[in-house]
C-alpha cells in the first residue's frame, strides 16, 4: 500500500525535500502532497485565472477558495497529515489545516521548536505525535508504515 501524506505549514525552509528525501532513503511506500509553496502563485491565482480585483479584500478571497478546493482535497484524501509550524509569520493556514485534518479524524503528526508549546498546545493535544525536526517525522513514518525502529527492530532482525 502506498501511504499519502500530505504535508502542511511554513514554506520558507526546506522541511519537506528533507522529509521527501529521509523517506526515499528510508524506501518508504509513501506518495507526498502539498499545497502550492509558491507564496506569489498561491496569493494571485484567483486573479490571475478568474480576473483581477481593485479591492484587495476579494483579490484574496478568490485565491483562498481556489486554493481551497486543493487543501481540502488532498487532506481528505490522506493518510497522514504533517503540518509545520515555523519560526516566522502568523501561520494561521497550518492551523486551519491541523483543525481540519482532526475535524476528518486524520492522523496528525505537528512539527515545531520547542518554543511554540504554549502557543501550539491545543493544536498539540490534537496529534498523533508532536515533533520537533523532519527527521522525527521521517522516523515517525518508518515505524507506523513499516513498523522498523532503530535499536529495537534493526537488532531483532539481525539476531534471526
Amino acid at each position: 500500500m502506498t501511504w499519502r501524506v500530505y504535508l502542511s505549514g511554513e514554506i520558507h525552509t526546506d522541511w519537506r525535500e528533507r522529509i521527501v528525501e529521509g523517506a526515499q532513503a528510508a524506501g518508504l511506500d509513501v506518495a507526498f502532497t502539498a499545497p502550492v509553496t509558491d507564496h506569489e502563485a498561491s496569493d494571485d491565482c484567483g486573479v490571475a485565472i478568474l480576473g483581477s480585483e481593485p479591492d484587495k479584500f476579494w483579490h484574496d478571497q478568490k485565491g483562498a477558495r481556489l486554493n481551497a478546493i486543493r487543501t481540502r482535497t488532498l487532506i481528505g484524501g490522506a493518510d497522514v497529515v504533517v503540518v509545520r509550524f515555523g519560526d516566522k509569520y502568523k501561520q494561521w493556514n497550518a492551523a486551519f489545516d491541523a483543525g481540519y485534518a482532526a475535524a476528518l479524524g486524520k492522523p496528525l503528526i505537528i512539527v515545531h521548536p520547542p518554543e511554540h508549546q504554549h502557543a501550539l498546545k491545543e493544536i498539540d493535544a490534537a496529534a498523533s505525535a508532536v515533533a520537533e525536526t523532519p527527521e522525527q517525522v521521517v522516523a515517525l513514518l518508518r515505524y507506523v508504515i513499516d513498523g522498523a525502529l532503530d535499536g529495537y527492530t534493526d537488532q531483532q532482525q539481525a539476531a534471526e
